[in-house]
């Protein structure tokens, strides 16, 4: 990853070497997901498409665009497209900005209904674009919501008299919110919120508009091309996971081992202390939405205890993961965390309020975040512009996310207890769940598809359209697992998709959380689709590995389970089969509860 590509950037400076950046990404030789993404402008985009790629071949996707003409973002998704049809978009990114409202009247003659009216016929313009691009092209779309416009003709009663284009904004961008939240592929890109912290009067210039056609500065591209970047790496599951957290003047004030608990600065009697009161707070709302939070801190593992148990502290020592309070070097202990928690470790954001540790940490661990964040005052807003968690989903396996990965470090602490690994899988009293699809499981199997890395052997990724139509479809063999044990549930943990060819079953999908690695679950996945298939006709399993820089562990998967390999190309995919006449059930200890047969058997 370029660091001249995390925020805080320099905008003129990557501007002016975009070319040079990208030579530089492209050089790299990382593995990215390639992703074909339309962008239907009603301005000039060319300059945000050659920002947004840098962007995203930073966070690991390798994009192919689709630009619409100038101004022609409606025509193109209303009426029949062949080029738009032959590119198959992955994704939809309608780029449309206050300039581009064709139904307000400055009118004050106008009826309040009248006003009305007239936000009405612009939402429903959008909606039926919306319809139609969905209908035609089943991919996930991208609008963003309308920024205030740079002037208010009728000063501060510009945002409540429905004569005001500030009213008529906030009116259709509430409509604009209904449609999102009943349509799980849609996603609002907060355009509104993103021109106000840049300052509207910087980021509309009108010489932009009058010469290029750009609806915004040019130097706000690159914070418009970052922001939309955000949305783009959430939905195809490239959010980081964990945040791990200095102590001293990073969670609170001080330096607890020569201040003392009643040195250190938090609570509200200093307007230092409440900084570091609210960043608390924030994270806590983090900790909510599913982000693990861990600790390293060069400490005295005495002391660091002390400071958590604070009594103003928002966040406790129950708070966290992981805690890692000593005087080693941070990027091993952040290593130690990331195996503790059988995370990758580009998976986490590491926040420190020193310098030095920020860049031994950024030199030593590759995709690791590492943000410049400054002072107190800045922490949040340097985190909130990062968009490391931009949501686009969320699961009750999110809120349980915390609990779950707690869980999973009480299963090792038990693990030590026992010499024999065996005995140790039979104090789990593992139970799993293995069954078709159901509806309601559909959104955390999408999410798990977007995310899972390491346990996938093709890391094939899917929209929930797309995942709906396999849901949907006699065509295929589909398992999804849930595992349970006596310290608790860990949600949907596996998912299985095979492809029906005749009696063979091809295996287009083989995934499992990091949370549930050696314990038997694949191999109570793999018992219960030899069932199904049996079931079906099916004598033979052919399965494929794909392999990425991240899923290296299951590259003998197959060869584990006794499939035969077939071939194997220089790039390293590997074909292999499974006569299922003479197959009998591995060994494992979970106990399997099969429910609900495949509704297209």
């Amino acid at each position: 990853m370029l660091q001249a590509l995390a925020y805080p950037f320099d905008s003129p400076e990557l501007l002016r070497h975009r070319k040079q950046y990208r030579r530089q990404l492209l050089a790299d030789n990382s593995q990215r997901i390639p992703k074909r993404i339309a962008v239907l402008g009603g301005s000039t985009t060319a300059d945000i498409v050659s920002m947004l790629e840098l962007f995203l071949l930073n966070e690991g996707i390798a994009p192919t665009f689709y630009e619409s003409e100038y101004a022609q973002y409606w025509q193109d998704a209303m009426f029949p497209n062949e080029t738009l049809a032959a590119f198959q978009p992955d994704l939809i990114v309608v780029h449309t900005t206050c300039r581009n409202i064709t139904e307000f009247q400055q009118d004050l003659t106008l009826s309040e209904e009248a006003c009305w009216e007239a936000v009405q016929r612009q939402y429903q313009k959008l909606e039926a674009m919306w319809d139609k691009l969905t209908e035609t092209y089943h991919c996930p779309v991208i609008q963003n919501n309308f920024e205030f416009p740079s002037y208010r003709l009728l000063g501060s009663a510009d945002a409540s008299d429905p004569h005001g284009l500030t009213n008529f904004v906030t009116e259709l961008n509430r409509l604009i919110y209904g449609y999102a939240r009943k349509h799980p592929r849609f996603y609002v890109h907060d355009l509104m919120s993103l021109a106000a912290c840049y300052g509207l009067d910087r980021w509309a210039d009108p010489s932009y508009w009058y010469l290029y056609k750009y609806p915004m500065a040019l130097q706000a591209i690159p914070d418009y091309a970052y922001s939309l970047t955000r949305v783009i790496r959430s939905i195809y599951g490239k959010n980081k996971k964990a945040l791990v957290l200095d102590l001293d003047n990073t969670l609170w004030g001080g330096v607890i081992g020569d201040d003392g608990q009643a040195g250190i600065e938090i609570g509200q009697e200093t307007a230092q202390a409440q900084g570091y009161t609210e960043f608390q707070q924030y994270l806590k709302a983090h900790q909510q939405l599913g982000v693990l939070l861990n600790v390293c801190s060069k400490n005295e593992p005495e002391n660091a205890e002390l400071g958590l148990q604070h009594p103003e502290n928002v966040l406790h020592r129950e708070d966290f993961i992981a805690v890692e309070a000593n005087w080693e070097p941070k990027d091993q202990n952040i290593l130690h965390i990331a195996d503790q928690l059988n995370l990758l470790p580009d998976s986490f954001v590491f926040v420190d309020d020193n310098p030095a540790e920020r860049a031994i940490v950024r030199g030593q661990i590759p995709g690791i975040a590492v943000p410049e964040i400054g002072e107190v005052t800045d922490y949040i807003r340097v985190l909130d512009h990062c968009g490391y968690f931009e949501m686009t989903a969320y699961s009750k396996d999110d809120a349980k996310r915390n609990e779950m990965y707690r869980e999973n470090l009480q299963r090792s602490q038990q693990q030590k207890q026992y010499a024999d690994y065996t005995e140790y899988l039979e104090s789990l009293e593992m139970q799993a769940e293995i069954r078709d699809f159901s509806p309601v499981y559909l959104p955390r199997i999408t999410q798990l598809t977007n995310k899972s890395n390491q346990f996938n052997l093709t890391t094939r990724r899917y929209t929930e359209s797309e995942m709906q139509a396999v849901a949907d479809s006699p065509d295929y063999v589909r398992l999804c697992g849930r595992l349970r044990d006596k310290f608790g549930d860990n949600g949907i943990v596996s998912i299985v998709i095979g492809q029906k060819q005749g009696t063979q079953l091809n295996i287009i999908l083989w995934l499992m959380s990091c949370r549930v690695l050696k314990r038997d679950m694949e191999l109570a996945m793999l018992d219960t689709l030899v069932s199904q298939c049996r079931a079906q006709g099916i004598t033979t399993l052919h399965g494929i590995y794909l392999p990425t820089a991240k899923n290296r562990m299951v590259a003998g998967l197959y060869e584990g389970f006794g499939f035969a390999k077939q071939s194997e190309t220089p790039e390293g995919r590997t074909d292999w089969l499974l006569d299922l006449t003479n197959y009998t059930n591995r060994n494992h200890v979970i106990r399997v509860n099969q429910e609900g047969e495949q509704e297209h058997a």
